[in-house]
């Protein structure tokens, strides 16, 4: 249940009226119903009132998110095969990812990226992309914030050139379709510190494909606290990013993500599994801008190495960067 300061801010930034609420989650269940039967959704009115407000109950945005969340569940089996907590136990542990215990003053949850904490003969890059999906899963349960939204803090310190090589065209047009507009979260501000020179370029190949709303909400503060500061206050930050709640721990958010496997694999019964059989008509079709954004994609591994050797230049060549 929404305070009432929740209330008003869902009624004022995403035309939410509490009044209306079960006639607008009714809606969308008759629409997935006759447009896509076979969809194999949850029509539960907490589920369907996810998409509704990611997408300010705009009843037809809505619907296509929704179908998006199923698609990319059922394109990359790789991620969504066997998912669950327990099962991306090594990546929680590694501190790739986690979820400061503190609140911003606008209500949200900061999600903490650490891809120095990923060694990728340990496991491959799709394991992190699972623990990132699962933390957001557990955290949209919450209605505070499918309103509210989250900020991700993404430290790339210590990335190496080996590490940034994995994270290609492919991985890159996946993630963005998730985040952007296969998932019902709003992703409120990105704030990339530590990013070595290399990341610049390839963020400037990324941009194109993202919409202008979300590529304005990225923030590049280099090795500047002072920046960071503006964005994320120092209270709410651990030690390490020159914050005032003591040092960063992991521990209380694995043990929370861990603990709410039975809730997510509940949640998770209701939709269809990745390798289950589907027609057609749930597939996204892709217009001319998404058919561009595959072309220009297709034609990104060459730009990206041409990338890596202009930022990282003769050293990369002969090999002196360590992987």
């Amino acid at each position: 249940m929404l305070s009432p300061d929740l209330v008003a801010k869902a009624r004022e930034e995403l035309q939410e009226k509490p009044e209306w609420r079960l006639r607008d989650v009714q809606a969308l269940r008759d629409m997935v119903c006759k447009d896509y039967p076979t969809l194999g959704t949850c029509l539960d009115d907490a589920f369907l009132l996810r998409f509704l407000r990611a997408r300010k109950f705009d009843y037809d945005r809505a619907l296509q998110l929704l179908v998006n969340y199923h698609t990319c569940r059922r394109s990359w089996p790789e991620v969504f095969t066997n998912l669950k907590p327990s099962a991306i136990k090594a990546v929680l542990e590694s501190g790739f990812v986690t979820v400061l215990p503190h609140l911003d003053p606008e209500g949200r949850h900061i999600v903490c990226i650490r891809p120095d904490r990923w060694i990728p003969s340990h496991y491959p890059i799709t394991e992190n992309i699972r623990a990132i999906y699962l933390t957001l899963e557990k955290l949209i349960q919450s209605e505070e914030t499918q309103v509210n939204g989250i900020v991700i803090l993404a430290d790339y310190k210590g990335v190496s050139l080996s590490k940034a090589s994995h994270f290609g065209p492919f991985v890159a047009k996946k993630v963005i379709g998730i985040l952007q507009d296969g998932f019902p979260i709003r992703i409120k501000a990105v704030n990339i510190i530590n990013e070595p020179r290399i990341f610049k370029g390839i963020f400037a190949i990324i941009k194109p494909f993202l919409k202008e709303k979300i590529a304005n909400r990225f923030f590049l503060h280099g090795s500047d606290l002072n920046s960071l500061h503006q964005n994320i206050p120092q209270m709410i930050l651990p030690e390490e990013y020159g914050g005032t709640s003591g040092k960063l721990d992991i521990s209380a958010w694995n043990e929370l993500l861990l603990a709410s496997e039975e809730d997510l694999l509940h949640d998770f019964s209701q939709l269809v599994l990745p390798g289950d059989s589907l027609p057609c008509e749930t597939l996204v079709s892709g217009d001319a801008d998404e058919k561009q954004c595959d072309e220009s994609l297709r034609g990104c591994s060459t730009t990206w190495l041409c990338v890596v050797r202009m930022f990282w230049g003769k050293e990369w060549m002969k090999g002196v960067i360590a992987p």
